[in-house]
């Protein structure tokens, strides 16, 4: 890897990001395939709505609302996925036009292709989850939906496109793709534009670790072989999710948790800790444990096994700072 170049690829990258803040609105588009829901506005014609989680994704020329889900033809799993659903994200559903299933072709192409996708009413969509979502017992409280049911059960058919990438945001897209293609190849890890692989490439970058490609069982690796859990955030609040006793084992074999923050806007790491995994494996079985017990005196259940660790929480477990952008600019 010639690290200068991957460098200033980076801080073309950030430019491109800030561009195109300035032009629409919308920011930190590197992040969790926001770069597919931004070709499938292209290809639709519609105007993203800025935002993440909770927010709907695009609209027309009319105002009407739509939300997107998408899968790529290189995912091991080919359907769309409703996560921390609800009775009042369910409801919500009946405010938008249509939502769309999207397939991005990513396999054998150069160039990533939105070529069909099935469009559902929200009022229609929400009567078949509200319905459906009754039969899930899964403690994350996630449906996937696939094309199958979307075919079969709401008798809804297939759309293509043209394939093509030539509406207001293509230019910007085609940008995007060709300078994570080079970044990809310098540190030899792909896929850095799904969930938050591309941050981790910038912690792995200052701790002279390789990020494994997609979602590997863990998340770096370092020139000895030895592996990492990466927990990356913008602020001092690292989420655990989904804690089971398969994933709390899988963190011992780590030879370190790494937590780092970033500045999505600025494109830097600010501080990375390392952390213990036997210390943190503990703290989250003691976070965990004093939650369930709360939920349970309110009568509650825990829908989703979640623990943030806070800064409070880094220096009681004596995590190592071991890289400070601000020791770094002294």
């Amino acid at each position: 890897m010639n690290i200068n170049v991957t460098e200033d690829l980076i801080k073309q990258l950030k430019q491109i990001q800030a561009d195109f803040y300035a032009t629409f609105g919308v920011t930190d588009i590197i992040t969790n395939s926001k770069i597919f829901e931004i070709l499938i506005a292209d290809t639709l014609n519609h105007k993203l709505i800025p935002g993440h989680s909770g927010s709907r994704d695009a609209k027309d020329n009319e105002g009407n609302e739509f939300e997107y889900k998408h899968y790529k033809e290189s995912s091991s799993n080919h359907t769309w996925t409703f996560n921390d659903f609800s009775n009042t994200t369910i409801e919500k559903l009946t405010k938008v036009k249509s939502i769309i299933f999207a397939h991005i072709q990513d396999e054998n192409v150069l160039f990533p292709v939105f070529d069909w996708y099935y469009e559902v009413p929200g009022t229609i969509m929400s009567q078949y989850l509200s319905k459906a979502t009754q039969r899930i017992t899964n403690n994350r409280k996630m449906i996937n939906v696939g094309a199958r049911q979307i075919k079969d059960v709401l008798a809804f058919t297939k759309k293509t496109t043209p394939g093509l990438c030539s509406g207001v945001y293509s230019e910007w897209i085609k940008r995007i793709i060709d300078i994570v293609s080079k970044i990809e190849q310098q540190v030899e890890t792909g896929g850095i534009l799904t969930s938050n692989k591309f941050w981790e490439v910038l912690v792995a970058l200052q701790l002279g670790h390789k990020v494994q490609s997609e979602q590997a069982k863990h998340d770096a690796t370092d020139a000895f072989g030895n592996m990492y859990e990466y927990k990356v955030a913008k602020g001092s609040s690292w989420s655990f999710q989904d804690i089971s006793k398969d994933v709390l084992k899988k963190y011992l074999i780590d030879k370190s948790i790494i937590l780092a923050t970033v500045d999505k806007n600025d494109f830097v790491v600010k501080k990375i800790y390392e952390a213990n995994t036997k210390k943190i494996v503990q703290l989250l079985k003691r976070k965990l444990k004093i939650k369930q017990k709360r939920y349970e005196d309110k009568g509650k259940e825990i829908r989703r096994k979640q623990i943030s660790l806070t800064a409070k929480d880094v220096r009681d477990i004596k995590a190592k700072l071991i890289y400070s952008l601000d020791q770094k600019s002294e």
